[in-house]
């Protein structure tokens, strides 16, 4: 933002992102920014295909756009670009890979390619669907130059900034849009889950703890870590599932003391501890669990290392309540394993929501002061990574209520060695 309030673009380029537009501020301040990376979490709406079973009402969806359009008020908007699809399937009930999504007091529209008409127009109610073949970008803000409205949200989280320019530059400054970021708006609203989307995780939730108990006696010395994954997320669609939150994690030996460590085919020994973590998506929506099994009779150094992170997570679980802070959620966990002196090996957040998407708002970690609403779901996963020997997490997806934390990933945390 200059000296008279508007935003200034200069290109960036990255060796490892190739090139993207950046909006400096004051004193160089970046407030936008956007970049390549790799992520290797599967989209939590599965394959987009699904013919519209397992949806909410339609008068959900008129309920979810309405809050939105009440957060739009207070803001001083009169619409808002959506842009991620999970944010519109949440708005809409669409499930599709693309599309853009305009939100507004009198109609919400909806822009999609001739791959997605007809699944649009089946999944969705109370909307506009329109077809475009001439790109989506371009054909919102060919609308947007006709209508002319004072003032226009945009997921700056989630919009690539090349395409946002480009919308912004064919909207045309005639226009008189002034563009303003709409932040964490959806993310805010998604992070109290409704009835139905709470029954939703609960089944996922199950799903996952049972695929787990099924597959850990084929925990074994001799098995092949990424076997063992592949066998949890058959299971996973064979019980039901739309497919896996993401890339399932069987890490064993040395290698578990990397938190998010890929399987490999590294064969399973005796004498180690094996990390599996793994979640289904139902519905749309996902559950996160983690377990860990050691193979053989424990050691002391084992059993020390397991039962301290046992404990720091029924410690955090039982500490979960409306208004507590993400911060004071993630302290519970590391003050249980500081009493223990091993707070030190615990090297990331205690948990993140769970929802449409398995990291979503909101953050149980260091300096989060968000308060957690009640009907928000989590996970709490403390863990405890060794160099050279290995590690140990548990997780759950717990649901925040009125009336306490509820786990809903039940897979036994008793039945954790073999020996």
């Amino acid at each position: 933002m200059n000296h008279e309030g508007r935003l200034e673009w200069r290109p960036f380029v990255s060796k490892s992102a190739g090139a993207s537009l950046v909006a400096t501020a004051p004193q160089g301040q970046i407030c936008l920014l956007w970049s390549v990376k790799l992520n290797l979490m599967t989209n939590s709406l599965g394959s987009g295909q699904s013919d519209g079973a397992g949806q909410p009402p339609p008068a959900t969806f008129r309920e979810r756009r309405e809050r939105l359009l009440e957060s739009l008020d207070a803001a001083g908007l009169r619409f808002l670009l959506v842009t991620k699809p999970v944010d519109t399937y949440y708005l809409t009930g669409f499930r599709g890979s693309a599309g853009m999504l305009l939100v507004g007091r009198r109609r919400t529209r909806l822009w999609v390619d001739p791959r997605y008409t007809l699944q649009a127009g089946a999944q969705t109610a109370g909307i506009e669907v329109i077809e475009t073949r001439e790109g989506l970008g371009r054909t919102v803000a060919a609308w947007l130059r006709k209508s002319r409205p004072k003032a226009v949200g945009y997921q700056d989280l989630h919009l690539v900034c090349a395409e946002f320019a480009a919308i912004r530059h064919d909207a045309g400054r005639k226009a008189g849009i002034r563009w303003q970021s709409a932040g964490a708006m959806l993310d805010s609203l998604r992070m109290v889950k409704d009835a139905w989307e709470i029954g939703r995780i609960r089944r996922a939730g199950k799903l996952t703890a049972d695929v787990f108990t099924e597959v850990l006696p084929m925990v074994r010395p001799g098995a092949c870590e990424s076997e063992l994954a592949a066998e949890l997320e058959y299971r996973m669609k064979r019980a039901g599932a739309d497919g896996a939150a993401f890339e399932t994690i069987v890490v064993s030996g040395p290698r578990g003391a990397w938190p998010h460590a890929r399987a490999s085919c590294r064969r399973l020994r005796s004498g180690e501890l094996v990390i599996v973590d793994l979640g289904a998506i139902l519905s749309a929506y996902a559950a996160d669990m983690t377990r860990t099994v050691y193979l053989g009779r424990p050691s002391k150094r084992a059993r020390h290392l397991y039962e301290s992170v046992a404990e720091a997570q029924q410690e955090a679980v039982e500490n979960l309540r409306p208004g507590l802070t993400g911060n004071d959620a993630d302290a519970a966990a590391r003050r249980a394993l500081a009493r223990r002196k091993l707070d030190q090996y615990f090297t990331h957040s205690t948990g993140h929501g769970v929802g449409l998407e398995v990291h979503e708002r909101p953050r149980l970690g260091r300096g989060d002061q968000t308060p957690l609403p009640a009907g928000c779901v989590v996970t709490v996963e403390p863990g405890l990574y060794v160099e050279g020997y290995g590690g140990v997490r548990i997780e759950d997806t717990v649901l925040v209520g009125e009336n306490g934390p509820e786990i809903v990933t039940p897979a036994s945390k008793e039945s954790w060695f073999t020996g």
